[in-house]
């Protein structure tokens, strides 16, 4: 249930550890995760309610920081997201966001994920339960996931295949996307907000 966020959290705190004046505010633990409705134990707030939250918080950080920089580690959570930044660059504040990409890696549950989580959280993986999904490439499913969620495109959620997922692939795609993070940020004076 915390996947997301707990791999956006490890990248913000990768790239803290490398710049030196970052800040890292504490996990924003909910999103717009709709989509996944069809599966026990989702928690949503919704696009509208998610672009409210980080326009108040940039709000709220920007009294203290120059620059705030959302790391958004969900892909439900963009056009929230997207829409807050809009309001926000209107109002003149200096705030983007970030959303990690691995090239070649699948969409939610599969290897990659899988692979970070086993690095970032073993606790957490259940290696005995992981079976693939569907792992159609992402542009060719996505018509489905707007229409009906997750569900009609994969009964079981995945999306992708977590066979050969590993602690040490993991902490190789951590590395690459924490240094794809630092790479963007120009400024030390920075709070990165991750979700």
């Amino acid at each position: 249930m915390d996947t997301d966020a707990r791999i956006a959290e490890a990248i913000a705190a990768g790239a803290a550890d490398v710049l030196p004046g970052v800040a890292v505010a504490p996990t924003l633990p909910y999103g717009a995760s709709g989509e996944h409705a069809g599966f026990a134990g989702t928690l949503s707030i919704g696009t509208e309610v998610l672009r409210t939250v980080i326009v108040e918080l940039t709000r709220s950080a920007a009294l203290t920081f120059d620059r705030i920089v959302f790391v958004n580690g969900h892909g439900g959570n963009y056009a929230g997201i997207a829409g807050a930044i809009a309001q926000l660059h209107a109002e003149q504040h200096d705030v983007t966001s970030w959303s990690p990409s691995i090239p070649g890696g699948d969409a939610h549950a599969g290897r990659t994920e899988t692979s970070l989580m086993l690095a970032i959280a073993p606790e957490s993986v259940r290696l005995d339960a992981a079976e693939p999904g569907n792992t159609a490439p992402l542009a060719e499913i996505i018509d489905d996931l707007r229409s009906g969620g997750v569900v009609a495109a994969s009964p079981n959620g995945v999306l992708g295949d977590p066979a050969g997922a590993s602690a040490e692939e993991g902490r190789i795609l951590l590395q690459q996307l924490v240094s794809n993070l630092v790479a963007t940020l120009e400024t030390v004076d920075t709070v990165i907000g991750h979700n």
